[in-house]
């Protein structure tokens, strides 16, 4: 047992080699009781789920309590974020999975991240200003949640794509109650909504943001799923769906008198024909005796945290300035290596080794920025300092991806992450499909940047830093969780996962916690609340901070005693979300 886990375990929560997560520092709320409703934790047995969404959750509950699993569930849910959470989730999306077989105690990965048409280009982004880029075809990326899907059900699942999807049918027809997120997000949308004739059509009905309390449908949406179901993805992978996507790409239907400049985009049906939604080895690391997976490239969620986490516990202590420094030296790592290329050094990364050489950079004062690359070459020194770095601009991602955590009476696990990139994709509804586009291929590096390993190229998948992780002990699951939010997606993953076991808070209080996200930046972006309580002391040792109203919006479940679980989300960010269990009682 280390240092580092010696102290952890005189606060109860590592025990003789075992985690204990039934006595955390400070007391968990108590567990749901009465009607069920959006409420952020909730404590019970035989499955568990938390989402953003209060009508996603009730759809992945009503799948495990008809006998699915984690992954029905997940996918059920998934298809409803693309009703009820339509800017930030949905079928022409793309996405990450971590899942857990409680069978064979393994952890898959899924990758589903939207790709590059063939005809992109290193250049094709160059000189066109982001928010022009963004408002238009050229920024959709090959959609890949849909060949996700089906993969997911056909390994892991127990029900069909069809089945899975009537939750979703149900509330996109039946319709679902706007609260303030949904109003104010179409209200902060509405300016390019109009410039589009379907998006104006389903999204600013009258001419404007639907009201809170007023029930939204999209019955349209309803029959593509509908479709979807009987056909399968090949009516999107080369059908007809697949079509209109490309002709909405290719010249996208503007309102008569826009002055929008939407540039085409350069997807062919072909592109679509070729996608295929890829397994891959998830990222592992250790962390105080635990093994915590992740998402490998394209995402760089899981070698980026990974790497902070064995930072972190090469040092003998960790608060908060620890928490920033490791991850600005990651930050850094990530930005030089990380990408959908071949070579990425990934076990080096990973490698203690380098870890305690990059620790050794950390001192009781903030580094300069920007922090230097590592060297990941296998020949780790005591403490070998980089060489000075410039300044590198890491390419916007947008915040409103939106996570999941589901797991079911038999154990198994579901870490996912969903998106269509910026708060309402690229502004583009399919015409009479019901869906907007996404702008996903705005994350890769606009350029020029020669060597960077982000640049777009054909069919390439763009960096992300979605970062899905499921943590297991002795190869049982203690906790998984994940969150929307770019590149702060990154910090707030490891943010929770330090206050949950360097600082012993609550899963809960470790969710509500105030943020601060460290990426190799001057200034580290933080809510108020972290600026009052960690700002006096970050700044006698050489932090600055720049305030923003929030950081991500977490979802997370945890296995406790005795089989009991507690699902946890948001209380307030983004509206709060919701957690619920498949029973309050064994």
């Amino acid at each position: 047992m280390t240092t580092r886990q010696l102290a952890v375990s005189v606060a109860g929560i590592l025990v003789g080699g075992s985690v204990l997560f039934a006595q955390p520092a400070v007391a968990s709320p108590p567990a749901q009781v009465g009607p069920v409703g959006k409420r952020p934790v909730a404590e019970g047995y035989g499955g568990a789920v938390a989402t953003v969404d209060l009508d996603a959750s009730e759809a992945a509950l009503g799948v495990l309590r008809r006998g699915g699993n984690a992954m029905d569930a997940a996918v059920a849910a998934a298809a409803t974020l693309g009703v009820t959470e339509p800017y930030s989730a949905g079928l022409a999306g793309g996405g990450f999975i971590v899942y857990y077989d409680a069978r064979h105690r393994k952890v898959h990965t899924i990758d589903g991240r939207e790709t590059a048409p063939r005809a992109m280009a290193a250049t094709s982004l160059e000189g066109i200003p982001f928010d022009d880029a963004v408002t238009s075809g050229l920024s959709a990326g090959v959609p890949g949640s849909v060949a996700q899907w089906e993969l997911a059900l056909r390994r892991f699942g127990t029900l069909s794509l069809g089945q899975a999807l009537r939750p979703a049918i149900k509330v996109a027809s039946e319709g679902f109650t706007v609260d303030q997120t949904f109003h104010d997000q179409t209200a902060a949308n509405a300016a390019r909504f109009k410039d589009f004739t379907s998006t104006a059509k389903l999204y600013l009905p009258g001419g404007a943001p639907p009201p809170v309390g007023s029930t939204f449908r999209n019955p349209e949406l309803a029959g593509t799923y509908r479709r979807l179901g009987r056909e399968g993805g090949d009516w999107l992978y080369g059908g007809r769906l697949g079509a209109e996507i490309v002709a909405t790409v290719k010249k996208p239907p503007l309102t008569p008198g826009s002055t929008r400049n939407a540039r085409p985009g350069l997807m062919e049906l072909s592109d679509l024909a070729a996608y295929r939604a890829i397994e891959r080895p998830p990222t592992e690391t250790t962390y105080l005796g635990m093994d915590v997976y992740g998402i490998a490239p394209p995402s760089s969620g899981g070698s980026t945290v990974g790497e902070a986490l064995n930072i972190l516990e090469a040092l003998p202590k960790v608060g908060m300035h620890e928490y920033l420094e490791a991850s600005r030296l990651s930050f850094a790592d990530r930005n030089k290596y990380v990408g959908d290329i071949p070579g990425v050094p990934l076990k080096e990364l990973l490698s203690d080794g380098f870890a305690k050489e990059r620790a050794c950079l950390i001192g009781e004062r903030a580094m300069p920025n920007p922090a230097p690359a590592g060297d990941p070459d296998g020949d780790y020194g005591p403490c070998r300092a980089a060489s000075p770095a410039q300044e590198t601009r890491t390419p916007a991602e947008g915040p409103e991806t939106t996570h999941m955590v589901v797991t079911d009476r038999w154990g198994n696990v579901v870490a996912y992450n969903i998106t269509i990139e910026s708060t309402g994709g690229n502004g583009i509804v399919v015409p009479g499909r019901g869906f907007l586009l996404n702008n996903e291929l705005t994350d890769f590096t606009f350029g020029p940047a020669p060597g960077d390993p982000n640049l777009p190229a054909p069919g390439k998948r763009p960096r992300s830093s979605m970062a899905p992780t499921i943590v297991l002990n002795d190869g049982e699951p203690v906790l998984a969780l994940g969150s929307p939010g770019g590149s702060t997606i990154i910090t707030t993953v490891l943010q929770i996962l330090v206050n949950r076991w360097d600082l012993g808070m609550s899963l809960p209080d470790a969710l509500a916690a105030p943020r601060a996200s460290q990426r190799n930046t001057a200034q580290t972006q933080a809510e108020q609340g972290f600026i009052d309580r960690y700002g006096p002391e970050l700044t006698s040792r050489g932090h600055s901070f720049t305030p923003t109203p929030e950081i991500g919006a977490a979802t997370a479940v945890e296995f406790l005693r005795h089989g009991r679980l507690q699902a946890v989300a948001e209380p307030t960010r983004r509206g709060g979300g919701s957690a619920l269990v498949v029973s309050e009682r064994r």
